[in-house]
């Protein structure tokens, strides 16, 4: 999409490409899943800093060489370089703070708190950028985070230190997603994800002095593997977020929970309780129900 376009026509754009933005973020959920399950396999081994600043650059070498050589330095060019800043502040720190919840909790469980982020994703639309938001959606979304509340189980033990970092993400990634569709009226996904790259390796850079450990070639093998994957899913989330609303793309980030399950037996042998598989068919039966009634 150029750079240059008008913000009517990039809208008009994006609301007719909603099944495609939806199969952009479905794509994203099975990369980013497989993604956070080798993070979490390395925070058990080495300095939080170290894997996220790692992966952040790796992601950015990725994303250059994909998307340079297509735009040059020309997608650098930006009016609203504070907004990328802070954009890419409050991604880093959203980062941080599910790497932290990964080293505390199981893998499904982390991502399932983090499923409140699309609640949170839908008020801000609605507040700040306008979008109208149908009962149809408002009533699937209000389902899904029920399932979520199942799947937690939320009691005395619920919000642990590492529930309360997850949960610190989930409203972070909520106000990132909005920052994001509202800067995508003028900005291009090139542009939105070569900042947001740029930004998360400089500010992760400053949690190094904290802690760094020489990796084994295999595990930095998986470090390379994981930018890489975070590369390409955070260009696939940009680019859903760009053609659809965000009420409409993001509730389908819960299918991350299945791809979390599975993962989390194959290489922990967490099982599911019935909590989680009850309240899984919930959130994904409610992004099936939204499926249907954009394409409709």
């Amino acid at each position: 999409m150029p750079e240059n376009a008008s913000p009517p026509a990039t809208l008009a754009v994006r609301r007719d490409r909603v099944p495609l933005g939806i199969v952009y973020m479905v794509g994203a959920t099975v990369v980013f899943a497989v993604t956070t399950a080798i993070t979490k396999w390395q925070v058990a081994t080495y300095p939080i800093g170290e894997v996220i600043w790692v992966r952040s650059v790796v992601a950015l070498i990725v994303c250059a060489a994909l998307i340079l050589p297509q735009t040059g330095l020309g997608v650098f060019r930006t009016a609203r370089l504070g907004d990328h800043i802070k954009r890419g502040f409050s991604q880093s720190l959203s980062q941080t703070f599910i790497l932290v919840a990964l080293s505390l909790m199981p893998l499904a469980g982390a991502i399932a708190i983090n499923f409140s982020a699309p609640l949170f994703a839908t008020l801000l639309s609605v507040l700040w950028l306008r979008e109208p938001v149908s009962r149809q959606r408002w009533t699937a979304l209000a389902v899904g985070f029920l399932g979520v509340l199942i799947v937690t189980n939320p009691g005395v033990n619920t919000f642990q230190i590492g529930a309360a970092f997850a949960l610190a993400n989930a409203v972070l990634y909520g106000t990132v997603t909005v920052a994001v569709r509202r800067m995508a009226q003028s900005e291009s996904p090139q542009t939105l994800t070569m900042y947001q790259m740029v930004v998360i390796s400089c500010f992760t850079a400053l949690l190094l002095p904290f802690g760094f450990e020489m990796p084994t070639r295999f595990d930095a093998g998986l470090m390379v593997a994981s930018g890489v994957g975070n590369a390409l899913g955070q260009f696939w989330w940009t680019k859903a977020l760009h053609l659809a609303p965000t009420s409409a793309v993001t509730p389908f980030s819960y299918l991350s929970l299945v791809w979390a399950m599975i993962l989390g037996f194959i290489i922990w042998g967490d099982v599911p309780t019935i909590g989680l598989l009850i309240g899984s068919v919930i959130v994904v039966g409610s992004g099936i129900f939204l499926l249907w009634h954009e394409t409709r």
